[in-house]
């Protein structure tokens, strides 16, 4: 934005000082002059139409690859939460979320809070009877993580792939716990990597952006080690698919 601004205002200064050419130089000079100033002008327009046209067609191409790359993220996250309903915890290994997906059943499971008698409690009581409420969790059935997530496609295989910009870019999977007891995930990548081979100064400045219509920050990412977050970094225009 500020070059187009340097350039507009470089524009009007020399159409002003066509003018002023035009009100004080000698006749025979005017022609010669008035052909280099207008030559100016003419190549700092085109210089500002190409800066707006690049720019434009920058965000074009970076909204078209953010969405395959938040689809992406979406199927971690979604894997990475099924994994942590049966094992307990999230993994920052793709070959055991894929394996996972592959082979891996969540049990369905239902709460119901029965009465028993507490033995403990109706000996100190010298024998009178008193209960306490117990809460059980029974196993309906199983459900298979690939049918569910991914209704039998099998891009899950591929799902450490970034799939747009540097080729062969994998995403970063971490995992942990905060305070030793509650997991975490993250799985990211570099906006620099989805937008390899654009315009550096764009992409930096991708990089900086921080609003509510944008993807803040210097990465594209879902979850969190620094808290306990599941959701991406996107806004909702990214996602092509019901999260």
């Amino acid at each position: 934005m500020k070059v187009i601004i340097a350039i507009v205002v470089i524009i009007l200064l020399t159409i002003g000082i066509v003018w002023l050419i035009d009100k004080f130089v000698p006749k025979k000079m005017k022609p010669f002059i008035h052909l280099i100033l207008w030559a100016i002008i003419i190549f700092l327009g085109y210089l500002t139409f190409n800066s707006v046209y690049e720019e434009i067609k920058f965000n074009q191409i970076k909204e078209k690859r953010f969405k395959v790359v938040v689809d992406r993220l979406i199927d971690v996250r979604d894997s990475e939460m099924a994994y942590k309903e049966v094992h307990g915890e999230y993994t920052d290994s793709f070959d055991k979320l894929i394996n996972f997906v592959e082979n891996g059943k969540v049990p369905i499971t239902q709460r119901r809070d029965t009465t028993v008698l507490d033995e403990e409690r109706t000996r100190a009581f010298g024998g009178v009877e008193t209960f306490k409420t117990l809460t059980l969790i029974d196993t309906l059935s199983y459900y298979s993580v690939k049918d569910s997530i991914f209704k039998g496609d099998t891009r899950y295989k591929t799902m450490m792939n970034v799939g747009a910009g540097k080729e062969g870019a994998k995403f970063d999977l971490k995992s942990g716990k905060l305070d030793d007891d509650i997991p975490v995930f993250e799985a990211s990548v570099d906006k620099a990597i989805v937008l390899d081979g654009l315009d550096k100064y764009l992409i930096q400045k991708e990089k900086q952006v921080m609003s509510v219509d944008g993807v803040n920050g210097p990465k594209l990412m879902v979850g969190s080690m620094e808290e306990v977050f599941t959701k991406g970094n996107w806004p909702k225009s990214y996602v092509n698919k019901k999260e």
